[in-house]
């Protein structure tokens, strides 16, 4: 069982975003930026393009809303995707607010937010989606 499929069953606690029978979406404690989101299906599956073409098709439409509400509560150009699947064996979609291509720089040193700093990104972005 991968640590996404833990977090999703809620064996480890998570700052989630949004949440349906087929996607999990949650803050990344160890973001790039502050408003990085973690976007997962609730399969197990390894590399994101084995998933099934419907449910590729509907991990990108769960995932609309949520960057629309990052682009909201961020002051930021756009909300950046990348999907690079090397530290989890679990498919997954890295969603940040973005104002330069080096903002998904995913070499640089990750930040260390505070709890009471994760709850408020989560309440901003949970505050702008509809």
């Amino acid at each position: 069982m991968t640590i996404f499929s833990k977090i999703i069953n809620g064996e480890i606690p998570s700052y989630r975003i949004a949440e349906n029978e087929h996607f999990y979406a949650f803050l990344d404690i160890f973001p790039l930026v502050p408003g990085h989101v973690l976007v997962v299906p609730k399969i197990e599956v390894d590399k994101v393009f084995d998933l099934t073409d419907e449910y590729l098709a509907e991990l990108m439409l769960f995932a609309k809303p949520i960057a629309s509400a990052i682009e909201k509560a961020f002051d930021c150009k756009r909300c950046g995707v990348s999907i690079i699947g090397l530290e989890v064996p679990h498919a997954h979609m890295h969603l940040l607010p973005i104002n330069t291509a080096d903002d998904l720089n995913f070499t640089r040193p990750k930040l260390q937010l505070s709890s009471e700093e994760l709850v408020t990104i989560q309440s901003s972005i949970r505050a702008h989606l509809s």
